[in-house]
């Protein structure tokens, strides 16, 4: 028995049940991120065999990093540079695997998948992430609600990962009861036709494609989905705004602010931040003013906007070039989990902006989105920032959940029967029909 682990589990899950949300994410306005990101760097390179390993190759003593501005110089975490080059024991504090009590797969940046081990304590952070949601855009302290999980079940990390933040939020006293159909059609129409009724509200969590697609065949089976008080819980995959009201509209919502809400997260450290009410109103206002949008990100796609915590998730932009040699800014970040994370570089082009600037600029542009998302609904402003995502940044696409490579086309490109009838060379995309169904687009 490992009296440690027990002790971090206790103390880990007597704070979260007696915390409140707000208190939690009140956090961020008492202590510094960067002191405690700061802090964060010594811990891991006192404890973790591998990040010791990695300072000491690249010529850096610990002791000399003091100031933030040490911290912004230390060299990044990839994959490549550290992950692949030790073992997943040495990546774990004090060199013991058996910390952790979970390992989930990732879909692989490469196409190889990724092992991640993680405890209880890890968790534990992600679970206020979902409470966030539910509790801020659902109501789901006072409406009895059935959490259907639409994720893929197994070692991949969404189904079950999820599955236990809403068993957390169920025990902190919520009122959610949990099933898992995983991606099985056919259970998700039986459960939610015949335990739906049962409570006030039913929130969807899955895929946001796989979602649309079940609520299409949904109602060509007959599914009322309106009788359910439908919500939506995503990741994986951008989407947009015309989407989200399309996919309202068919589910009878009404407020779209507070009846849907994406989540932006990684097999490498679960969920990073979060929609809120008040980031999908003011991405709903960006949908409807490009060029405001466009000013604001330097693009004129619309990025995924959500809110973090940055005492959870530090986030940092990084300017290095990309692959292909493009300089798109791509993010950076930090945090603890069974296998920490300092500086990774998550491949991922974006950037950050401050809660204050956030609002100064949509005043600028005759916006004021508080007062907006008040005349909807009294819940789900929090003074916290912003980072925008917009996709990889290695000419990866996501679709339906799965990681799409360039390397994977190719392959079937050069072969034989193929090879001698194309160049090479392709366009890899995926798009929307009229009915904002998503397919894939590979265009030789």
């Amino acid at each position: 028995m490992q009296q440690e682990q027990r002790d971090r589990a206790l103390k880990a899950f007597q704070e979260f049940l007696t915390t409140s949300l707000e208190a939690l994410l009140a956090k961020h306005e008492q202590i510094s991120s960067e002191s405690s990101a700061l802090e964060l760097f010594h811990n891991v390179a006192a404890t973790v065999p591998a990040y010791k390993a990695f300072l000491t190759e690249s010529g850096i003593d610990p002791a000399s990093i003091q100031k933030f501005e040490d911290f912004q110089q230390l060299p990044l975490l990839t994959k490549e540079n550290y992950l692949r080059r030790h073992s997943l024991p040495d990546l774990c504090r004090n060199g013991k695997l058996e910390r952790c009590d979970a390992i989930a797969v990732s879909s692989g940046s490469t196409g190889k998948p990724t092992f991640w081990s993680r405890f209880l304590t890890d968790e534990l952070q992600i679970a206020t992430r979902f409470e966030q949601i539910f509790h801020d855009s659902f109501h789901a302290d006072t409406r009895p609600t059935l959490a259907v999980i639409c994720f893929a079940l197994g070692t991949w990390v969404g189904g079950i990962y999820t599955t236990n933040c809403c068993r957390y939020l169920a025990s902190k006293g919520y009122p959610i009861t949990v099933v898992t159909p995983g991606n099985n059609k056919e259970e998700i129409f039986r459960v939610v036709q015949e335990l739906g009724g049962l409570f006030e509200q039913v929130v969807l969590l899955g895929y946001p494609p796989f979602l649309k697609d079940v609520i299409d065949d949904g109602i060509a089976r007959g599914v009322e989905w309106q009788k359910y008080q439908i919500k939506l819980v995503m990741a994986g995959e951008v989407f947009s705004e015309e989407w989200r009201s399309l996919v309202g509209e068919r589910l009878g919502a009404k407020n779209p602010c507070y009846e849907s809400a994406s989540l932006y997260g990684t097999a490498d450290a679960g969920v990073l931040g979060n929609e809120t009410p008040l980031s999908i109103c003011i991405r709903r206002f960006l949908a409807n003013n490009p060029d405001a949008a466009r000013s604001l990100f330097g693009e004129s796609r619309l990025p995924t906007l959500v809110q973090y915590d940055p005492l959870h998730r530090f986030f940092e932009v990084s300017d290095r070039a990309t692959r292909g040699g493009e300089g798109n800014r791509t993010l950076l970040f930090s945090g603890d989990n069974g296998v920490p994370l300092l500086r990774y570089h998550i491949a991922d082009t974006g950037g950050t902006i401050a809660y204050d600037e956030m609002l100064k600029f949509l005043a600028q542009r005759g916006f004021d989105p508080l007062e907006t998302l008040q005349q909807q609904g009294t819940r789900g402003i929090h003074s916290l920032p912003f980072v925008y995502v917009f996709g990889r940044s290695d000419f990866t696409v996501s679709y339906f959940g799965a990681n799409i490579y360039p390397e994977n086309v190719t392959v079937g490109l050069e072969q034989p029967e193929i090879k001698e009838w194309v160049t090479g060379k392709f366009v890899l995309q995926v798009k929307e029909d009229a009915d904002k169904n998503r397919f894939l687009s590979v265009v030789v």
